[in-house]
């Protein structure tokens, strides 16, 4: 089992930047690629961003691609999303999540986290 806690959302201007952060225990954290994943009221969940278990590899949705990036520090168990230029439709609940392999698909991650909410306001 993985346990993942995300951290870091909020309320912030049509503009501005956020670092969201997802903080692991349970098993090996850097056996695992980790996924952002984020759902906006009424939507289904869409991928976001996703790091291999290295951090060589990175993936990112068309829509946050030069704004969003992901990063791992695997001495504290920990993947993070800074997230900059941020616009209203960024509004979401952002969840982490990690799996075997990274990529876009929800279907890859095997452990979820509760989300936290980030509000973009214009």
């Amino acid at each position: 089992q993985v346990q993942l806690v995300e951290s870091g959302g909020g309320l912030v201007q049509a503009g501005g930047s956020l670092r969201l952060s997802c903080a692991a225990s349970g098993r090996t954290f850097s056996n695992y690629a980790m996924g952002w994943f984020r759902q906006a009221p009424g939507k289904e969940r869409e991928f976001v961003a996703a790091i291999s278990w290295s951090g060589g590899t990175k993936y990112y949705a068309d829509s946050v691609k030069d704004r969003f990036t992901i990063s791992r520090d695997n001495g504290k168990n920990t993947v993070y999303l800074q997230m900059n230029s941020l616009k209203s439709e960024d509004t979401a609940v952002y969840y982490c999540a990690a799996g075997v392999v990274a990529g876009p698909a929800a279907g890859q991650y095997h452990y979820w986290g509760q989300g936290t909410q980030v509000t973009v306001s214009s």
